[in-house]
């Protein structure tokens, strides 16, 4: 069942999210059927992963709370630091930020009690972001920038390329945006990006480049960036941010 989640994740990182729902339905299926929580915890969590991946935020997160519950009722520690980052971030996109950042807190408490290393990097990505929904800027940063240090050290490509993200999008609410700052990471996260297909994280950039265009006054960079991310989007069928996107584009057109 591990083997099938791997997998799940790893297509949810390239964006091939029609095939992925399919194995992880199926996955989900089986583990039912079967008196093994750690086989639940284990498909719950994949699936999980996915649906937050794509933005369908409803299945997300219900497949995550199953993934604790029973992970919880089972004593299955591990489950909670698969599944809480997730979690705690399908809350804040959902705008439960005050579920969110408890959740995530105590996971990174977690997680550095057990010692976790394999999901670390990526773990502290997830406090970040919701830091950044509630204005908690300057915490926000500070995770990031440790998400970035660990992904290096520990040579994680996919997780840098996901904080380097994270601090563009940081650097991009400032107020002022920090442009040199913004357009260096995203850079980067988009080279990364590019060489390992993450087309999801793709999309993420290019709508993050635009927003910054756009908040700066440009008028022809903006629109190539917010097309690119409408294109990958639809691609995708990524639509809990698809009409965010076509939303800017369309006040950029009518400037």
């Amino acid at each position: 069942m591990r083997s099938y989640t791997w997998l799940i994740w790893c297509l949810s990182e390239v964006g091939a999210f029609s095939e992925g729902i399919a194995m992880a339905e199926e996955v989900v299926r089986l583990a039912e059927t079967v008196e093994d929580p750690f086989s639940r915890v284990t498909a719950y969590g994949g699936a999980g992963v996915l649906h937050l991946r794509q933005g369908d935020l409803h299945r997300a997160i219900v497949m995550l709370e199953g993934n604790l519950r029973v992970g919880q009722v089972a004593d299955i520690p591990i489950g909670f630091s698969w599944s809480a980052p997730a979690l705690g971030t399908a809350y804040a996109l959902a705008g439960r930020v005050g579920e969110a950042v408890p959740l995530l807190e105590q996971a990174v408490e977690r997680a550095t009690a057990m010692r976790l290393r394999v999901y670390h990097s990526l773990l502290l990505t997830s406090p970040s972001e919701a830091y950044l929904l509630a204005g908690r800027k300057d915490e926000a940063m500070e995770h990031a920038a440790r998400a970035l240090a660990l992904a290096h050290e520990h040579q994680e490509r996919g997780n840098q390329a996901w904080a380097l993200r994270l601090l563009g999008e940081i650097a991009v609410h400032r107020e002022p945006p920090e442009r040199e700052s913004a357009e260096t990471y995203y850079q980067q996260a988009l080279t990364l990006a590019e060489e390992l297909g993450m087309r999801p994280l793709l999309a993420h950039c290019h709508f993050g480049l635009g927003t910054l265009y756009t908040k700066i006054g440009q008028r022809e960079q903006p629109r190539t960036e917010l097309a690119s991310a409408i294109e990958l989007y639809r691609a995708m069928e990524m639509t809990f941010w698809l009409p965010q996107a076509e939303a800017a584009l369309a006040q950029v057109e009518e400037r």
